[in-house]
């Protein structure tokens, strides 16, 4: 056999062996909801919700490694960093400074992130929706 046949045998081998790698994939109870307008609430909803809550829609390319790590990952620190899931149970000044923070983000063009709206594109925010979130985040 050629070497580039057993190297390709090789990286075949270890593409279906890294398949039965387990990654964490959850979707922890709701336990206190954000309670925005509704108009706020549905764009989150669209637009952050599979990173910043525990309704995590995990779609078909989840489950194929190495891109299923990237995924869970980018899910346990957008949980970590804010969950709406548990956005009630916060004491005012950390809604404030959250607010500020998601503002902040929106206003910069960080979040979504870019690998997420490029395979969702409907979660893109465009000027009406930020302003939306703006009004609700800052009052203005």
């Amino acid at each position: 056999m050629r070497l580039s046949t057993i190297i390709f045998i090789i990286i075949l081998l270890v593409i279906i062996g890294i398949q039965f790698i387990e990654v964490k994939k959850t979707n922890p109870p709701v336990t206190a909801d954000l309670n925005a307008p509704m108009e706020v609430k549905t764009i989150f909803q669209k637009s952050c919700y599979d990173c910043h809550s525990n309704e995590t829609k995990w779609p078909w390319y989840s489950k194929v490694a190495p891109v299923s790590w990237l995924v869970s990952k980018d899910v346990e620190e957008g949980r970590e960093h804010l969950n709406f899931s548990d956005w009630e149970k916060l004491l005012p000044a950390k809604q404030r400074k959250l607010k500020e923070e998601i503002w902040e983000e929106i206003e910069e063009d960080k979040m979504p992130l870019g690998n997420y709206t490029l395979l969702h594109p409907s979660a893109k925010l465009d000027l009406m929706k930020k302003q939306t979130i703006k009004k609700w985040a800052v009052g203005n």
